[in-house]
């Protein structure tokens, strides 16, 4: 559960800095959903004050009907994907200290709410998070089947980018809480390939380092249309067995 009263000055400090310094750090380099998203969640997502995840809850239930789920950090993954399958989005509830304010490889309150959040209150993108959810559980016993979901998830929904009017612009929440990788993407430095479901389930992935591929969409109904086709697939090997 969520105290408010625990969070320190410092922690209003972080979260004040990191959240002004990104905010005027993405206009131009990222996604027209997400930025619309930030602005539409303003009330209760801003630099003024460390977000009160049971406001939050109650804005979302006349969205998408999404919840925020505190977890401590990291949980196992079929707790995850049990949990976005009810629309429960897991955060941590710490801020990292002043003296850390670049990248985590852990996430904090920061990479989950302020790079997380804004999109699930996008009707086409939550849709896909919530599917995405219930396909892993009907997969939570074949290790391998989750592993891909989990290089699905990194390259879409923690570091993907979208084709907007010819530029290159970002969505994942790794890339948008972060301030040295969204200029990266934004200077073109790295390595961008077309979308492709079948290339990304088999692509490993490194979570100590910033990323030097992205998978470029041209729209969210892209990830979703991918999903359904990966559900068609898994679930025809199953009939088969």
């Amino acid at each position: 559960m969520q105290d408010m009263s625990k969070y320190t000055q410092e922690d209003l400090w972080v979260w004040r800095t990191l959240f002004t310094r990104q905010k005027e750090n993405i206009p131009g380099k990222s996604s027209q959903a997400y930025t619309d998203a930030l602005e539409h969640m303003s009330p209760v997502l801003n630099a003024e004050e460390i977000p009160n995840f049971k406001k939050i809850n109650t804005w979302f239930e006349n969205e998408t009907k999404w919840k925020l789920e505190v977890v401590p950090g990291l949980i196992p993954v079929q707790d995850f994907f049990q949990l976005l399958a009810q629309r429960k989005f897991c955060s941590s509830i710490w801020l990292r200290s002043k003296d850390s304010l670049d990248y985590l490889e852990e996430p904090d309150m920061f990479h989950d709410i302020f790079g997380h959040v804004p999109l699930l209150s996008n009707p086409i993108f939550s849709e896909f998070v919530h599917e995405f959810g219930k396909l892993g559980c009907q997969f939570l016993d074949d290790t391998e089947k989750l592993l891909q979901l989990q290089r699905l998830y990194w390259f879409s929904i923690e570091f993907g980018v979208i084709q907007e009017q010819g530029k290159i612009q970002s969505y994942g929440a790794g890339i948008l809480s972060s301030y040295s990788e969204t200029i990266q993407i934004h200077e073109q430095k790295a390595n961008f390939l077309d979308y492709s479901i079948e290339a990304i389930i088999q692509k490993a992935f490194r979570t100590d380092i910033m990323q030097e591929d992205y998978y470029v969409i041209s729209s969210f109904e892209m990830l979703f249309e991918s999903l359904k086709k990966l559900s068609l697939v898994w679930n025809k090997e199953l009939t088969e067995v």
